[in-house]
């Protein structure tokens, strides 16, 4: 089941439950159920809970969006520092040329094949990414620089390695989960209590009133799918990101 049609699922049944429950509250308290008998200070605290449900939401929402965009920057910084490097490995001797833009191939090679599908089902990095990161450190080492444009391109070369390094640490940091379990339990059971008062409002059968209480429903889910949806940025928040890559590695990611 996809996750959009799941949503729509979850707002059906969500929406069904409360004209169920809004219909089976009428029949049992009969005629004479007065809602204008509900007390002021009731709708005072509906008001206020409500306000300050929406904005603890709109945290949530905003905070998984940042780490949304945070994510998609650790790749796209990891990408571009790695084709400047097989950029600036040109002014090397081909052998040394040769092996730089070889073990750029094989990390991103790696990276697309193999670690990115683990870091969307199980938001971890594979360990090999590291030995080859260590390789292609050693590679870049090794060799004394001995021209001036050598040496302009060897600083390039190590300082675009430590923002790869950098920008896989981050990338791995970003596969995890945004919002910790307690904030979970917040948002659903403020949704729960917040829908709830619907009912102590006395809602009635109206046409108007159901109405609005499913489409006040359909958005609170709707809103906490999005949270769900962006809290994994690999998993589900973002599209398929490895476009990054293969834009500037055509030939990167093949399974050769």
């Amino acid at each position: 089941m996809s996750e959009w049609l799941a949503l729509t699922v979850i707002i059906l049944v969500t929406c069904g439950a409360v004209f169920l429950i809004a219909v089976f509250r009428q029949r049992r308290a009969g005629e004479s159920d007065d809602p204008s008998e509900t007390p002021d200070v009731i709708e005072y605290m509906t008001m206020m809970l409500g306000v300050v449900y929406a904005i603890v939401l709109g945290l949530a929402i905003a905070g998984v969006w940042e780490a949304r965009g945070a994510a998609e920057d650790w790749v796209r910084q990891e990408a571009q520092a790695l084709h400047e490097m097989d950029v600036r490995a040109g002014v090397f001797p081909a052998e040394v040329r040769d092996a730089i833009r070889a073990d750029v191939a094989g990390y991103v090679d790696y990276v697309l094949d193999e670690e990115w599908p683990l870091l969307r089902e199980e938001g971890e990095l594979g360990d090999r990414g590291d030995e080859l990161l260590l390789r292609l450190r050693e590679v870049i080492t090794d060799r004394e620089p001995t021209t001036v444009r050598e040496t302009e391109s060897y600083q390039g070369l190590v300082d675009q390695l430590a923002r790869v390094d950098e920008a896989r640490v981050g990338r791995g940091q970003s596969a995890e989960p945004t919002m910790p379990l307690a904030v979970w339990i917040g948002l659903v059971s403020g949704a729960a209590v917040v829908i709830g008062m619907v009912f102590v409002l006395q809602i009635r059968r109206s046409a108007r009133e159901l109405l609005l209480a499913g489409l006040f429903t359909a958005m609170i889910a709707f809103l906490l799918f999005l949270v769900w949806h962006f809290d994994a940025p690999y998993a589900r928040g973002l599209d398929d990101v490895t476009e990054t890559y293969t834009a500037l590695f055509p030939q990167a990611g093949t399974g050769s």
